[in-house]
């Protein structure tokens, strides 16, 4: 027997809430905040502290370099969004963490303004995770063994707290994100005051108003992680044999 009920959860309220309460955390840190690298340390802190709270629990994201098991690293990227359960950290303290690079599941710079020069370092950072090389195992289970899983390609995008464009995600970002392609494309982002961006399953690309930017692009990276399920198994004695090299 169903229950029926007068009342009911206003999901649209819930989500323009997140949005306004993201946006007052950016505007302290880009209004308050005098000194360029603190402002953009507090916008990181900003982002980071958000996805640890709206995520699912596993998966672990961090500020961090990407390492492979040739001890290749990538650029430093600002929030990198990995696997927690079947993957461990290289090394890490309070302030550097090396991630292995078969573990990533997403990267994103965060920037202050979105514009050519910060999408077009925001795209380096992508192309320094997705060089490294990674490794893939066969996974053992109660039953027998399942092939080692494919490598997926890793997403890749930019959150900024303002355009810097007077037509936000218009022609002009459209001109530089399109000259985006192989290992620098980038595939979504968030401009708080400003629009979210995203690549559809077709490869066709979606902007959403800065109204709904938040959430549209939550969805958009939940969307992102559930086609890539899980992380391949890291083959370990590959980071291994280091510890045998003169």
């Amino acid at each position: 027997m169903s229950i029926h009920t007068e009342e009911q959860l206003n999901l649209n309220k819930i989500y323009k809430q997140l949005q306004r309460s993201m946006e007052r955390k950016l505007e302290f840190s880009n209004e308050v905040i005098q000194h360029n690298g603190e402002k953009g340390a507090s916008s990181e802190a900003d982002w980071l502290g958000w996805f640890k709270k709206y995520l699912p629990k596993r998966y672990q994201i961090d500020r961090a370099f990407v390492v492979d098991s040739n001890g290749v690293f990538s650029k430093q990227i600002d929030v990198v969004i990995y696997d927690a359960q079947y993957s461990c950290l290289i090394m890490g303290n309070n302030n550097t963490k090396f991630v292995p690079a078969e573990s990533v599941y997403c990267v994103f710079e965060v920037k202050q303004k979105l514009d050519k020069t910060n999408l077009d370092d925001a795209a380096d950072k992508a192309e320094s995770v997705r060089v490294l090389d990674r490794t893939s195992i066969p996974i053992k289970h109660a039953g027998g063994v399942f092939p080692a899983k494919a490598l997926h390609n890793i997403p890749a995008g930019i959150l900024a707290s303002y355009p810097d464009w007077a037509d936000p995600l218009g022609d002009t970002f459209l001109g530089n994100f399109h000259s985006l392609k192989g290992d620098r494309a980038l595939q979504l982002g968030c401009v708080i005051n400003g629009g979210t961006f995203f690549l559809t399953e077709d490869g066709i690309l979606e902007r959403r108003p800065k109204e709904i930017a938040l959430v549209s692009f939550f969805f958009a990276l939940l969307s992102e992680l559930q086609k890539i399920a899980t992380v391949p198994a890291i083959d370990y004695n590959a980071y291994s044999r280091v510890l045998l090299e003169e």
